[in-house]
């Protein structure tokens, strides 16, 4: 019997255009019902993943930078946080410089970028329509690094890295695997967003990975939040799109991957629903919970 559901967003829980549908929260509703926590899941930082989790009435706790901290909004706690070191955090920061290669730095409270493009670009388009309180925090910086020395910076969530040439992409990803304690996203496909213009929609593709600290994923954290709340791997369903979903899909009890996912998360999944667009998180609760009387 599922008790847990961690659902990540972008790709997943939201459509194209940021939103969730109404067929997903009355779902929710309904799970949550049946004394079953929603855990929104995600790689982004813990107040936008915790916007998304009221708007739609998940339960208490998020998960939020891939993991890296687990969050009780009723007692306003960290149950657990696996930052990246400063240290790591300018190391990666250097080779980055060095190779003109476009990255963010994900904290607690912001994300630290020099332009608005890419990932950072989908973020700052769906702030427009957003209010303040529920804006992402997008810090434009000029020179990251001083930034973060300057003011001492310590609760790191994740670094990202963007770039449009497949080839100099890869050969940064060498670069960085180099560095120790820290795990490195394997992506081997483009990564899209869809922006909003006005009343017209264009597709960004680029290549994107993910750093995290070494042992730090989705995975990690929804094992520390079932041990918190006293409920077995086998009581976990998971729905996910993307490589940093591949290993709570893999490994919970149900793993569902996206129609629209990743290859490589698919293959792991026990049941791949329809995509984004077509309430595919909607069809997966309703599947495995709402219709296992």
């Amino acid at each position: 019997m599922i008790k847990m559901i961690n659902i990540d967003l972008d790709g997943t829980l939201l459509n194209s255009e940021g939103k969730v549908s109404e067929r997903t929260i009355e779902d929710f509703k309904k799970a949550k019902e049946k004394n079953i926590e929603i855990v929104i899941t995600s790689g982004r930082p813990p107040k936008s993943t915790l916007s998304i989790a009221e708007e739609t009435g998940a339960s208490r706790y998020i998960i939020a930078g891939n993991g890296a901290i687990v969050y009780d909004k009723k007692e306003d706690y960290n149950i657990f946080n696996g930052y990246l070191t400063q240290e790591k955090v300018l190391e990666i920061i250097d080779i980055c410089e060095k190779n003109s290669i476009y990255y963010n730095v994900y904290t607690k409270n912001d994300i630290l970028t020099k332009s608005f493009e890419y990932n950072i670009l989908f973020y700052h388009k769906e702030n427009i329509f957003k209010p303040n309180d529920k804006k992402t925090n997008i810090n434009l910086v000029e020179d990251i690094k001083k930034y973060i020395i300057d003011n001492n910076i310590s609760d790191f969530l994740k670094v990202t890295v963007c770039d449009n040439s497949k080839i100099i992409f890869q050969n940064i990803l060498k670069k960085l695997r180099q560095i120790q304690g820290i795990d490195v996203l394997d992506v081997a496909h483009m990564s899209k967003k869809i922006i909003k213009e006005g009343t017209q929609y264009f597709d960004v593709h680029y290549c994107y990975t993910e750093i995290s600290r070494a042992g730090i994923n989705k995975w990690t954290a929804i094992k520390k939040l079932a041990n918190y709340l006293n409920i077995s791997e086998e009581e976990i369903l998971t729905i996910g799109d993307n490589i940093n979903d591949y290993e709570m899909v893999k490994h919970a009890g149900i793993g569902v991957a996206m129609e629209n996912g990743s290859p490589k998360v698919k293959e792991v999944a026990t049941y791949i629903t329809k995509n984004n667009q077509q309430d595919g998180v909607a069809l997966a609760i309703e599947k495995y919970v709402l219709n296992d009387d």
